[in-house]
């Protein structure tokens, strides 16, 4: 393998791992909410828990969209009521004003880790002589964040429409509560308003116990003695903290599937009114891990709208067709939502898409996606996910052998050669071009395959990085441990001690590699190692992991080559 070779290797890692690890903005774990307290000063329930932010009203694409005739009579005003919906996978407060969700809390998965022990906690407890640290009880992860006064999440509106009836109205529900832990058959929640003479909306909600994802039918029961022309619309609203942290790994804000094609737009850069479709698939507003989604019942004949005003109130919604409603008859809009984790095997079943939620990237996810799959269906057998990272990169070995193979023999065959190259070197010190050729000649002489020790990492650079997004995005490997010190292998191991074990298992391959009788080649590859120690100090456990044993079976199979008869 020549210099020019090598170098290229060690400087395309380079470039595209140590700007993102040492240069660009690390992740920050987003601050937790301000707790409110209740008079007796204990904690407040979790539906009132949300974030603090300058009241706000609809933004704008909502405001200017609603322009037909108020309707005469307002629903009466009444005081505010919640009504808890629960599940085993989630708990849902919504409000009977606008019928709207107040909170929406993952059962499953939670803010942070239970405990956070340091190592010597561990060596301690390890040895018997310390106690395990008590739960941190941390929160539950949160979907919904607006502020007192801003409108809430999956409120309706009918913008361009015949009757211009108000977001924030009073609904009646027809139950205080929908306890759904037990049973597995699906129940409606229906929440209802009155508009005497002109109409009645109808909000009609049905709930899974086994599913994140859930229905609406919205019907528009026309009171008057004319037709309606009615044009329905639904929004999720997010408040976005402009000072909070921002995490470089991920995304949190807009995103949707129209036409096929993935739109993430930043939320500083999101515009006051944008509107795109049709073809909308589903839109919604998504975090590194969750996402609530917005899904269309037509999606040819649909349109995604993004908004944004002045206090950083997103909307994200959904706009169908107009239609026209007889006297005496309903109007019928659909709607279905996904408020849960981004759950490749979850998403997929959905068939709508969703899938892509996950930022795998374009080029990558046909390698992630699949990395992933095995290391599910591994992870159902020994239900550890560090040692199914560890079992796949046996695989992953086992597949490539026989590359490795040829590739140590091939550096065998050129340690033989270095002397001859050393003397060509030295004849044709001043003719670079003629140097290069005598010294192709000398490998086709020989049969050697001067790129030949390069193949097994130029062919394991594509899986690197499919599974380095596997493990980055993918959530069943948040929070999941392996042992001891490592809690979470989607994370950075918090004491750097793998990455130094990499490091060092990276130094012994490189000592039992043939030398080069080039010295700027010999001294890139004593660099390598240090390079990679410090570019894998910030990669996922679980991907420091892989690169580890994957270092450790190959030193194995060098020594087994080495130790053949030439």
């Amino acid at each position: 393998m020549d210099k020019r070779t090598l170098l290229a290797i060690v400087l395309s890692i380079a470039v595209l791992f140590l700007y993102q690890n040492f240069f660009a903005p690390q992740p920050a774990k987003q601050p937790a909410p301000t707790q409110q307290t209740a008079p007796s000063g204990q904690p407040a329930p979790p539906a009132q828990q949300t974030a603090q932010a300058p009241p706000a009203a609809a933004p704008a694409a909502v405001q200017t969209a609603a322009s037909g005739r108020m309707v005469a009579a307002k629903a009466p005003a009444q005081a505010e009521r919640d009504i808890v919906v629960e599940t085993p996978l989630y708990r849902a407060v919504f409000t009977t004003r606008g019928a709207a969700l107040k909170s929406f809390q993952l059962k499953q998965y939670r803010t942070a880790l239970e405990n956070d022990e340091d190592l010597v906690d561990i060596f301690y407890r390890l040895i018997g002589k310390g106690k395990a640290k008590p739960a941190n009880r941390t929160k539950l992860v949160e979907l919904v964040h607006v502020a007192q006064g801003m409108p809430r999440p999956l409120a309706v509106h009918f913008p361009d429409s015949t009757l211009n009836i108000p977001v924030d109205g009073f609904f009646e529900a027809d139950g205080t509560s929908l306890n759904m832990t037990r049973g597995s058959e699906p129940r409606k929640l229906t929440f209802t308003q009155t508009y005497p003479g002109e109409a009645r909306i109808d909000k009609v909600f049905t709930f899974h116990p086994d599913r994140f994802n859930f229905d609406l039918e919205v019907r528009v029961n026309n009171l008057t003695a004319a037709p309606l022309s009615q044009n329905g619309g639904i929004t999720w609203y997010q408040y976005v903290d402009p000072a909070a942290p921002v995490d470089s790994y991920g995304h949190d804000g807009p995103v949707s599937y129209v036409a096929k094609t993935i739109d993430r737009p930043e939320v500083a850069k999101l515009e006051t009114h944008k509107v795109l479709g049709p073809d909308v698939s589903w839109g919604g507003f998504e975090s590194k891990y969750f996402i609530a989604a917005l899904i269309p019942q037509n999606p040819s004949l649909t349109s995604f709208v993004e908004s944004k005003d002045a206090s950083n109130l997103v909307g994200v919604g959904l706009q169908g067709p107009k239609q026209t409603i007889p006297p005496g008859q309903p109007g019928i809009f659909n709607y279905s939502f996904y408020l849960g984790p981004k759950d490749y095997s979850i998403l997929k079943a959905l068939n709508i898409g969703l899938e892509n939620a996950i930022d795998f990237g374009d080029w990558l996810k046909w390698l992630a996606m699949p990395l992933l799959v095995v290391l599910k269906f591994l992870n159902g057998y020994v239900h550890n996910y560090g040692i199914a990272i560890i079992i796949l990169t046996i695989l992953i070995k086992i597949l490539f052998w026989p590359l490795g193979n040829k590739s140590y023999q091939s550096m065998k065959e050129m340690q033989k050669l270095q002397p001859k190259m050393a003397a060509l070197r030295e004849k044709y010190k001043d003719d670079k071009a003629r140097l290069s050729q005598e010294s192709m000649a000398l490998y086709k002489a020989h049969k050697v395959n001067p790129l030949g020790g390069c193949l097994p990492m130029l062919v394991q650079i594509p899986v690197f990085f499919g599974l380095y997004k596997a493990l980055l995005y993918a959530i069943e490997l948040r929070h999941s441990p392996f042992f001891w010190w490592i809690q979470d292998l989607s994370a950075k191991d918090p004491y750097y001690i793998t990455p130094l074990i990499m490091g060092a298992t990276m130094f012994v391959q490189q000592k039992m590699t043939p030398t080069s009788a080039d010295p700027m080649q010999a001294k890139i590859m004593l660099l390598m190692p240090v390079i990679f120690t410090f570019m894998f100090l910030n990669f996922p456990s679980g991907l420091v992991i892989y690169w580890l044993f994957n270092n450790i079976i190959s030193i194995g199979q060098q020594v087994y080559i080495n130790r053949q008869p030439s």
